[in-house]
């Protein structure tokens, strides 16, 4: 049964829109309820139990493990329903008997952006009794982060608070969550099945696809670069890049708002000092690694940030009284603080009181994880290349050049006849709109404009007929204008309808993206009262959260809204999936 929708060219205003979405929201669920009776009730039915597999996902990590999960559930006779947390309406969600929630953490503990208005009707007052509800909990988070999987924890403590019942302990998985969290579901599904009574036929009897080498972290493509481009000027602050990888003859296929993962190597000038540091050699072998010294700090742990672990370890192990004053009390922002510009050598430097062993250390140490970076092509254009916009980043510390791990790699150490490890990461929340007629709104400041370089592509490809509305900037016009001349022949071709532009160094006050969104207000809002799709693209920490003020300053001062209502405008938008962020 297809969920019913409200298309984009009804005639209805945001509230009415909003009031609607909610009815059909709420009719549909109640007739999936009543075609769920009527199949059991059916002569020779089988006895199969709905498993309500719901995710929250920032960049598509925790949707991937839900599809993981559904085919195992089909493989104990369980039937699996997969949806987005935002997508579940509560009076449905309260009637749901077997749930699994799968869920990563943004940011410093945050709800994913398509798991924050459920989390706020779950954690309201008014939020159901849940006795009949058996549920479980997999969190995936990044311990280098506070807040590690707290997102999973919320819903852990939350359900049980409303009378649900833990089928089985959650699980918190670090970033290598691949192993564990599959350990968990093939361990989880026959409790689901075994509480379910369910004695149905296993429903996942189709032959599995063939693998293709780049479809997923597991089974990365070594391929060429064959080009790296600078986009910013020579007197720019930054180095911003354009990189393409070739995927010709791979049978990789990506989409528009996809992110390509790239496993970087690390710096070998910091390799050779760690192991001058730890009074080793390239060749040193390490007990219980097949690998020497040398490459397991090259290719296969994170040396540049230090791990949770290892600080600990310093911290109980140092006479330095500022880190053991930090620990001591806990205080983790002066710990982000403190920590700055610091790699794993900076805290091996500092005054030990007792030496750490080779095997100590490399015990201490993280898996060296891939990067994933917004594409900035559309395979609709570039079928056979992946296109990247990423800032090399470089900077001095404690007297040392420091550099990113795998911006880098890629700007400076991917020479020819090299290739570099990619594949393609899938985010199905971070789609261009589905009517070409739909008035696209983009905000995406430097490399922000990636994804929407890879949406106007798009559109120009597919001859799209709806409007195209770019917010950029960065430092100067001069020289941090990246495709400029891109932009420019769109806006002669017509594909791009506005190009509002902030360079925030080029006067005395400063101006932002959202300075010209507050400027630019009335025609913003009759683009979103038109049906107008928003997006962001960029910094979370304080871009994003800029943006989203200004555009609820705007919704309700040129909505004529109240605080409620632009709040509630907003969310329907979210609702509607035509406000999506894709935000680092």
């Amino acid at each position: 049964m297809k969920i019913p929708y409200i298309p984009e060219d009804a005639p209805f205003n945001g509230e009415q829109k909003y009031w609607l979405a909610g009815f059909l929201a709420g009719l549909h669920s109640r007739l999936l309820v009543l075609e769920d009776k009527q199949t059991a009730a059916a002569p020779g039915a089988a006895a199969q139990t709905q498993l309500h597999i719901l995710f929250g996902s920032q960049t598509g990590n925790a949707e991937a493990l839900a599809q993981s999960a559904a085919k195992v559930a089909r493989s104990k006779g369980l039937v699996p329903v997969i949806s987005a947390l935002d997508d579940v309406d509560m009076d449905v969600f309260a009637t749901m008997r077997h749930v699994l929630i799968v869920t990563s953490t943004y940011g410093e503990g945050e709800m994913p952006d398509n798991a924050q208005l459920f989390w706020q009707a779950l954690s309201a007052s008014t939020a159901p009794r849940l006795e009949q509800m058996h549920f479980a909990i997999l969190a995936i988070g990044d311990t280098g982060y506070d807040g590690f999987c707290q997102a999973g924890k919320f819903f852990d403590m939350r359900l049980e608070q409303l009378g649900a019942k833990r089928l089985t302990d959650r699980i918190d998985c670090d970033i290598d969550f691949e192993q564990p969290s599959s350990d968990w579901i093939n361990a989880t599904m026959p409790q689901f099945a075994a509480n379910a009574g369910s004695n149905g036929p296993a429903l996942d009897n189709q032959p599995e696809a063939p693998v293709i080498p780049g479809s997923n972290k597991q089974n990365p493509l070594a391929t060429a670069m064959p080009v790296n481009k600078r986009l910013s000027g020579e007197q720019s602050g930054k180095d911003i890049r354009h990189f393409e990888f070739d995927i010709s003859g791979s049978g990789l296929t990506y989409e528009a708002g996809d992110a390509l993962g790239v496993f970087p190597v690390n710096d070998p000038d910091l390799v050779q000092l760690l192991l001058t540091q730890l009074k080793g050699e390239y060749d040193t072998p390490v007990p219980g690694f097949e690998r020497n010294l040398g490459d397991l700090l090259t290719y296969q742990f994170e040396i540049s940030e230090p791990s949770r672990k290892l600080i600990d370890w310093v911290g109980q192990n140092t006479t330095n009284q500022e880190l053991r004053h930090i620990l001591q009390h806990d205080d983790k922002d002066t710990l982000g603080v403190w920590l700055w510009g610091k790699d794993t050598l900076d805290l091996l430097q500092l005054d030990l009181t007792r030496t750490l062993s080779v095997p100590e250390f490399v015990a201490m140490l993280r898996p060296l994880q891939h990067r994933a970076y917004s594409i900035s092509s559309s395979s609709k254009a570039h079928p056979n290349r992946v296109h990247l916009t990423v800032a090399a980043v470089r900077f001095h510390s404690g007297g040392r050049e420091r550099s990113g791990v795998c911006s880098t790699y890629m700007s400076d150490r991917i020479g020819r006849g090299d290739q570099p490890a990619i594949f393609i990461s899938p985010n199905k929340s971070f789609r261009a709109p589905a009517s070409g007629d739909a008035p696209l709104i983009m905000v995406g400041p430097g490399t922000g404009i990636a994804p929407f370089r890879a949406f106007l592509q798009e559109r120009e490809a597919t001859g799209a007929k709806g409007k195209n509305w770019l917010f950029f900037g960065d430092q100067h016009q001069e020289h941090d204008f990246i495709y400029n001349d891109e932009l420019a022949a769109w806006q002669e071709s017509g594909l791009l309808t506005r190009l509002d532009l902030a360079f925030s160094r080029d006067q005395e006050k400063k101006i932002y993206v959202q300075t010209r969104m507050l400027e630019q207000g009335a025609e913003l809002w009759a683009w979103l009262e038109e049906g107008g799709h928003f997006y962001v693209c960029g910094d979370a920490s304080r871009m994003a959260k800029d943006v989203d003020r200004a555009l609820f300053e705007v919704v309700s001062k040129f909505g004529g809204l109240s605080a409620e209502s632009a709040a509630a405008y907003i969310d329907q938008l979210k609702k509607e999936k035509r406000y999506l962020r894709d935000v680092y």
